[in-house]
């Protein structure tokens, strides 16, 4: 009985941190390479309430932007990739 009363927890944890799960959206459209639209992405978004998680290149050299806001993600990717 006991070990029933486990499982059914993990599983009602597991359910709940499934539904819990953030919201995210994805724009590939931003042209990341130019500080510009950079800067304006930062401005706007910070003017929004949005909060920058992360900035990296991925494995196909583009930039990637991450912005956090309650329990929504936004990812911005540029649509080049960078050029060194």
């Amino acid at each position: 009985m006991k070990k029933k009363l486990q499982l059914l927890a993990v599983a009602a944890t597991l359910l709940l941190s499934f539904n819990a799960k953030a919201d995210t959206i994805k724009n590939s459209q931003l042209n990341l390479n130019n500080p510009d639209v950079r800067k304006c992405l930062l401005e706007a978004s910070e003017t929004d309430g949005w909060k920058l998680a992360s900035v990296y290149l991925n494995d196909d050299n583009k930039i990637v932007m991450i912005f956090d806001k309650d329990n929504d993600t936004k990812v911005y990717t540029s649509k080049e990739e960078l050029s060194l």
